[in-house]
């Protein structure tokens, strides 16, 4: 089964350009802050790096979501689309000197601390404006995900997080200072997670930090549990909206949570990914010597997954009822691998014909770049395209 698209308006459209599904997602955050609010001290923040398109940052923020920034730009943008500074969480293993003054000028949320440096700059730039910085300490709780090995970060091996045996030095530095509150932890082990059980895994951990700090007669105010939740590439139209239910079901039922505490989320590739599309023209087709090549004006500048993770994409071709053949779809980039495809069957496809490439609303638009000095790809909504 296709999605459905305006085709008549698209072909009104210079290609590539990004097409987002404004009912889908709308959809998608009414279904978050159901589910979320059957557990009352439950709060989401929309992973700003996921996508920062202003009218995808706009819908989030009407939906009453907070932000999750990983960078003063992302702080920025959110601000600009109008989030509270005060549901703002700004995470990142590499805060500057820039980011962080801007951040306390903002009076946002938290930050979530990734090493004692850190802290030690984020106290001194702090006291140098007479302020108080909330701080979550990111624990980084060796534990693994199934998923993409580029994108855990869970595990002792990764970049991010302090370790966990280093977790009471780190609070007692935290305590010491005068311009720092500690007021929680903050955990994410990785992204495109569909195992329930790699989420569970995370929950025994917390628990078992929090009983150690609870022997020490310590309470944090917050649990950041980060994102993760995946989404389903292979069919986007059977599973549109992500299994939300079952997600925060797992951490009500798993995670141990004393009755001050809130519980927090950073959803950010569940919220938008399944929403956009990549839309593009075919140039050419091409008959090689083994196998028939689609040729569009999209590359891996537009949508560099594929290229990056060799992530799966669906491709249709939309304006094309003829039977399926195969096809190696690719694109005008001078790189072996700008590839979005390869052997893959559809519809029958002709010069001009138009490709949806699917499930491109997280890390797709917000990654293009300028490389082979191609322009940035356009954007469009539904509600644009009515």
């Amino acid at each position: 089964m296709k999605g459905t698209f305006p085709v008549n308006k698209f072909r009104e459209l210079e290609t590539p350009f990004y097409y987002y599904d404004t009912n889908l997602l709308r959809n998608t955050l009414k279904t978050i802050s159901s589910e979320a609010g059957k557990y009352g001290k439950y709060h989401v923040h929309y992973a700003v790096k996921a996508n920062a398109n202003p009218k995808i940052l706009s819908i989030i923020r009407e939906s009453g979501l907070g932000a999750d920034c990983v960078s003063g730009g992302e702080i920025k943008a959110a601000i600009k689309a109008g989030f509270p500074a005060g549901k703002i969480v700004f995470a990142g293993v590499g805060k500057t000197d820039k980011e962080i003054n801007l951040a306390l000028d903002y009076d946002i949320f938290c930050f979530n601390v990734e090493s004692v440096p850190e802290l030690e700059v984020i106290n001194e730039l702090a006291a140098a404006k007479n302020k108080t910085a909330r701080i979550a300490f990111r624990i980084n709780p060796d534990v693994g995900a199934h998923t993409h090995a580029n994108i855990t970060t869970g595990l002792a091996e990764n970049k991010f997080g302090i370790s966990m045996k280093d977790m009471d030095y780190v609070i007692d530095r935290a305590l010491e200072m005068k311009n720092v509150k500690f007021c929680g932890l903050h955990f994410h082990i990785g992204s495109q997670i569909m195992d329930m059980g790699d989420f569970i895994a995370l929950c025994n951990r917390i628990n078992e930090l929090q009983e150690k700090l609870y022997a020490r007669q310590i309470i944090v105010e917050h649990i950041n549990v980060g994102g993760g939740l995946g989404i389903d590439y292979m069919h986007p139209n059977r599973q549109a909206v992500p299994a939300f239910a079952e997600y925060f079901e797992t951490y009500h039922k798993h995670l141990r949570l004393r009755p001050q505490q809130t519980l927090h989320f950073e959803l950010g590739r569940s919220v938008v990914g399944q929403c956009g599309s990549l839309i593009t023209k075919v140039i050419y087709v091409k008959q090689g010597t083994n196998k028939q090549f689609a040729i569009v004006d999209a590359g891996m500048t537009d949508l560099i997954r594929p290229a990056l993770y060799q992530a799966y994409h669906k491709i249709e071709n939309i304006t094309s009822e003829e039977p399926a053949e195969a096809y190696d779809v690719v694109g005008p980039i001078c790189e072996s691998s700008d590839v979005f495809g390869k052997a893959i069957d559809l519809n029958k496809a002709r010069r001009g014909d138009l490709f949806a490439i699917r499930s491109a609303g997280a890390y797709g638009e917000i990654m293009a770049s300028g490389y082979n000095c191609r322009l940035l790809p356009q954007s469009y909504t539904s509600d644009e395209l009515v």
